[in-house]
């Protein structure tokens, strides 16, 4: 179903950004919530499309894929027609825990069916598929929110694409935001003194190590900051305080001293970071890089 997922969800980006724009600060307007439910309807119209083969090609898994996101933006018509998948295992595996709670949240909201369709399933469990929780770019504790409401709004869509492209290298979310805002603050034509560009601030040998071509294209300097952070996590085995130092001065200053180098600048940065991200252990992928071998005495220590 993620195939699926990715498709439909990518539909209300537009929509989605908007709404975690205003995240804690004014409520929406009318015509702003109109504008959330009509998109709504037409994930659910998407939806019904895929599941019975109206013009486009008969395919139930983007069909559930559509229903998911229009209920997960408070359709009752999606939450029923996705109920209805579970319950007949349609695009879906059957799941009647999901079912029921599916049709409960529609009875919630007046849909016609829903109650009915509770005795075939039995009651509300509280049970929901994955794809109705918030994407882990979302699941931000609200920094995402807090950045936007201090930068102007030609950031927040960079903003957005730090948090949405961070998960693909396994990197949070908030680690990944913590570090674009403290280099550039997401302004994606930033230049340093010593030459590091664009949002991650690369310098031109480590845009070069990670195949960024054009340091001030937002996507690929996005992308090549979070596999430099990536291999960074690797090789100093999720430590957060020797990652982020790492970035500010360099893994070879980190050996050095091995820990975070007694420089100033770098310091401050390890402190900013931990301000954002006060996770002291990151999760890392092993196979992306072995370890510093230099580090292995202090690894052994912090045990």
């Amino acid at each position: 179903m993620r195939r699926g997922l990715v498709l439909c969800a990518s539909l209300a980006l537009l929509v989605g950004a908007a709404q975690a724009a205003r995240m804690g600060e004014t409520p929406l307007t009318p015509a702003e919530q109109d504008a959330l439910r009509q998109h709504a309807d037409y994930l659910h119209e998407a939806g019904l499309r895929f599941e019975h083969g109206e013009g486009v090609p008969r395919e139930p898994d983007r069909a559930a894929a559509c229903y998911c996101e229009s209920a997960r933006q408070g359709s009752a018509d999606g939450m029923y027609a996705l109920g209805w998948m579970y319950a007949n295992g349609r695009g879906v595996p059957r799941d009647d825990a999901y079912a029921g709670t599916l049709f409960a949240m529609a009875a919630m909201l007046a849909h016609p069916q829903a109650e009915q369709m509770r005795r075939f399933t039995g009651p509300y469990t509280g049970n929901v598929p994955d794809c109705l929780h918030a994407p882990a770019w979302e699941q931000d504790d609200g920094l995402i929110t807090q950045l936007m409401a201090r930068l102007p709004a030609d950031r927040h869509p960079i903003i957005e694409q730090v948090a949405r492209t961070a998960p693909d290298f396994g990197v949070d979310a908030r680690f990944a935001l913590a570090i674009a805002a403290t280099e550039s603050a997401f302004n994606p034509q930033a230049l340093s003194p010593r030459n590091a560009m664009g949002v991650m601030q690369l310098i031109p040998e480590t845009a070069e190590r990670f195949n960024v071509r054009n340091a001030y294209d937002p996507a690929q300097n996005i992308r090549g900051g979070l596999a430099y952070l990536r291999w960074l996590l690797a090789y100093f085995r999720g430590d957060v305080r020797l990652v982020a130092a790492a970035y500010n001065a360099g893994e070879g200053a980190v050996e050095r001293f091995k820990g975070v180098p007694p420089y100033p600048e770098t310091q401050a940065y390890v402190a900013r970071i931990l301000g954002f991200f006060s996770e002291r252990q990151h999760p890392y992928d092993a196979s992306v890089v072995e370890s510093s071998a230099v580090m292995t005495p202090v690894f052994m220590a912090d045990r």
